[in-house]
C-alpha cells in the first residue's frame, strides 16, 4: 500500500510538472538575435556566440523583445564574465530610452556580480535579486525595502562566471522574482503592466541563455498602463561613435561621441560643422533629447537646432536641463512638439527636395545630443 501511495505520488508530482512545462515557447534560438531589436545600441554590442546571447555591455541600453507581453512566466539563465559586472531584465519596458537617460522605462530585474562595491551595499541595493521601477515607472515592492525598491529575503545568486537562473512570473501588475529555485523578491501594483522585455547592456560583459517564456490568459491591461507601441523608431546614434553620420576635419574639431551622447563643444559657429546623417529621409519623424550648457566662450547657453531639407529648427531647452523634442515632416510642413504640447509649424522652402539629410547644428555653444530616433512615415 505504501508503494502504491508513493508510485501515485510520484506519478501525479510528474503530471503537475508537465502541466507546468506546457505552453512556454523560446525566446531565443540559439542561432540568432530574430524576435529582438536593438533599441539603443552599436550594432556589436549584442551578438550570439557559442549558442548564448552575447553583450559587450557597452554602451549602456537595451535590447528588447519586437513584442509586448502582459501576464506571464519568464525564465532567463544569466552569468557576468568580470567581477562587479552590472545588467537587468527589463519587464514592461518601453520600445526607446526614456527621456534624458539611456535606459527604457519599466521595472529592472536586477543582475549584478557580488564584486559591485558602491558605497550603500545591502543598504540600498544588493547584488541578489533586487525589483525596483525606473523612469517614471511605479510599482509597491514586497517585503523589505528601500524606497520602492525590493530587497530579496535570501541571498541565492552565484558570483561570476557562474550561471543563475531566474524565473519572473508576472500576472495583473503583480511581479514575482524566483532566483535560483526560489521566489526572493517583487512588487505589486506595477505601472506598466504591459510592454516589452529587454535585456541591459550597462559597462560589463554579460551573457543569457535558455530564454523562454509561458504567456498567461490576459487581465486586459488598459492604454494608460501600457507601454507605447513600437511605431518603426531606430536609433540613429550607435551610443558609441559617429557611425552614421558624415564627418570631416571640420566636424571632429567640435563633435565627440561619450557617455552615450554626442557632445558640441562651444566655439564660434560654423554651417561648415553641421553633423548630417549619411541616411537621407523624406516624410519622417524624428525624436531627440538634448541640453545645452553654459561656457567659458560663450555668456549665454547656446539654442540647439536641427536642419532638415532646407528648414532650420531653433529647440528652446533651459539651462542645464535635458528636454525631448518630436520633429514631424509631413508634406510641406515641419510641427515640433515636446510630450503632447505642440511649440511650432514650419513650412518647407519651395525648393526643398524630396529626401535630404538630418543635420545637428553648429549654433556655438556646448550642447548635448542623445536618443536620436528616427522612423520614416
Amino acid at each position: 500500500m505504501k508503494r502504491f501511495s508513493l508510485v501515485l505520488l510520484l506519478a501525479t508530482a510528474s503530471v503537475a510538472f508537465a502541466a507546468d512545462e506546457e505552453g512556454f515557447v523560446s525566446l531565443f534560438n540559439g542561432r540568432d538575435l530574430s524576435g529582438w531589436v536593438n533599441a539603443n545600441c552599436a550594432p556589436e554590442t549584442w551578438s550570439v556566440r557559442n549558442g548564448m546571447i552575447h553583450c559587450t555591455g557597452h554602451p549602456t541600453g537595451a535590447m528588447r523583445t519586437d513584442r509586448q507581453y502582459e501576464n506571464f512566466i519568464l525564465e532567463v539563465e544569466w552569468r557576468h564574465l568580470s567581477s562587479g559586472g552590472n545588467s537587468g531584465v527589463f519587464i514592461w519596458g518601453t520600445p526607446i530610452a526614456a527621456p534624458g537617460v539611456p535606459f527604457l522605462r519599466g521595472i529592472e530585474v536586477q543582475v549584478l556580480d557580488h564584486g559591485f562595491n558602491v558605497k550603500g551595499k545591502n543598504e540600498w541595493y544588493t547584488t541578489h535579486g533586487d525589483v525596483f521601477p525606473i523612469h517614471g515607472a511605479s510599482m509597491k515592492p514586497f517585503g523589505r525595502h528601500n524606497g520602492d525598491r525590493s530587497f530579496p529575503s535570501e541571498e541565492r545568486s552565484k558570483g561570476f562566471a557562474e550561471w543563475n537562473h531566474y524565473r519572473i512570473v508576472c500576472t495583473n501588475a503583480v511581479l514575482r522574482l524566483h532566483v535560483n529555485g526560489k521566489e526572493v523578491s517583487g512588487g505589486e501594483n506595477c505601472n506598466y503592466r504591459k510592454g516589452y522585455l529587454a535585456l541591459e547592456s550597462e559597462g560589463a560583459p554579460v551573457e543569457f541563455r535558455n530564454i523562454r517564456i509561458k504567456e498567461l490568459p490576459s487581465s486586459g491591461a488598459p492604454p494608460q498602463l501600457s507601454a507605447p507601441i513600437d511605431l518603426g523608431w531606430r536609433s540613429l546614434f550607435t551610443g558609441l561613435d559617429l557611425r552614421g553620420w558624415k564627418t570631416n576635419g571640420a566636424t571632429a574639431n567640435r563633435w565627440q561621441a561619450s557617455g552615450e551622447r554626442l557632445h558640441l563643444r562651444s566655439g564660434t559657429p560654423s554651417n561648415e560643422r553641421t553633423l548630417w546623417t549619411t541616411q537621407q529621409f523624406g516624410d519622417a519623424e524624428f525624436i531627440l533629447d538634448c541640453r545645452s550648457a553654459k561656457s567659458e566662450q560663450a555668456a549665454e547657453p547656446s539654442t540647439p537646432a536641427v536642419q532638415l531639407r532646407g528648414a532650420d529648427v531653433k529647440l528652446t531647452v533651459a539651462p542645464g536641463k535635458s528636454q525631448r523634442f518630436v520633429i514631424t515632416v509631413k508634406g510641406s510642413e515641419v510641427m515640433v512638439k515636446t510630450g503632447e504640447k505642440e511649440l511650432e509649424r514650419l513650412t518647407l522652402p519651395a525648393n526643398a527636395p524630396q529626401r535630404g539629410e538630418f543635420g545637428l547644428r553648429d549654433t556655438g555653444g556646448a550642447i548635448e545630443f542623445m536618443n536620436l530616433y528616427a522612423r520614416e512615415l
